[in-house]
């Protein structure tokens, strides 16, 4: 049996969405079918019920699914085994941590000779993903507490207002009033707080003239000098540093703290970076 269609099946299970699985393993979408097919094909029964919305496990795809996740850990640890211990660390990271935070910390750890599978997500996506044995910790801004995990501080940034230095109209600061009236990017952090803070700067149902859950394509919409925006300062240091973006000073209201947190299973703790930005491990 492929285990790489097993693998497929695993993610499509979590995210049930055959175009998510296929961007997420970098393949094409036919791919993803091919691979559920040819699982249906060997098992001789359906594994999933799928329509246009929804994608389901039969009660077949129920059994098939544990059999699979055992599989692939005895997979994963077998060639852990084999190679002396030395396997990929398998981190998953919403991309405004691993962006401002984590990024470099991998870079650092595989030039010491680490190696990692990184998979960029959604905090609830990501979470189910740990809680099913497919990722050994994830990096969100969350602070989770489950049995047998450990949730800890990884690193604290701060929600800063932005434009390309160039085309900043408000070089002295801004005022919370002011801000409804300027061109304003959203970004969707799925994160509670975050959206609370933001909707309480901005009038009941203001509409923004772009809105996207991917904090690099809110940098995009800075560098194109197209307005202004909130994003976390670790994310935007480089910009910050080189000129092109700089930060406007709130006049009226305060900027967010927003902690960031590494949730793990307690025996796997030693794969994880320390907080407050010492190196990695």
């Amino acid at each position: 049996m492929n285990t790489d269609n097993l693998r497929t099946f695993l993610l499509l299970v979590k995210l049930k969405n055959f175009t998510r699985v296929a961007e997420n393993l970098f393949i094409a979408q036919s791919t993803v079918t091919n691979r559920i097919a040819e699982l249906e094909r060997e098992m001789e029964v359906r594994l999933l019920r799928r329509d246009t919305r929804n994608v389901a496990l039969t009660e077949e795809g129920k059994t098939f699914y544990e059999y699979a996740r055992r599989i692939v850990e005895m997979e994963d640890a077998c060639i852990s085994a084999v190679r002396g211990g030395m396997r990929q660390t398998r981190i998953g990271a919403t991309n405004a941590v691993y962006e401002g935070a984590l990024k470099q910390r991998i870079f650092d750890s595989i030039g010491q000779g680490m190696m990692y599978r990184v998979t960029i997500g959604h905090t609830a996506g990501l979470l189910e993903m740990l809680w099913d044995g497919l990722l050994d910790a994830v990096y969100v801004y969350q602070d989770v507490r489950r049995a047998g995990y450990v949730c800890r501080p990884f690193f604290q940034d701060e929600l800063v207002f932005l434009a390309r230095a160039d085309k900043n109209e408000f070089p002295d600061g801004i005022r919370q009033e002011q801000l409804k009236d300027v061109p304003c990017a959203m970004c969707n952090f799925s994160l509670q707080e975050i959206g609370s803070y933001l909707r309480e700067l901005f009038p009941a149902g203001h509409v923004f003239p772009f809105e996207v859950d991917n904090s690099n394509k809110v940098k995009d919409f800075l560098a194109a000098g197209l307005g202004y925006a909130f994003l976390p300062r670790g994310i935007v240091k480089e910009e910050l540093e080189s000129g092109l973006l700089c930060e406007i000073v709130p006049l009226d209201f305060g900027r967010m703290t927003i902690p960031s947190y590494c949730i793990c299973r307690a025996e796997d703790e030693e794969l994880c970076f320390p907080a407050n930005g010492a190196q990695g491990k």
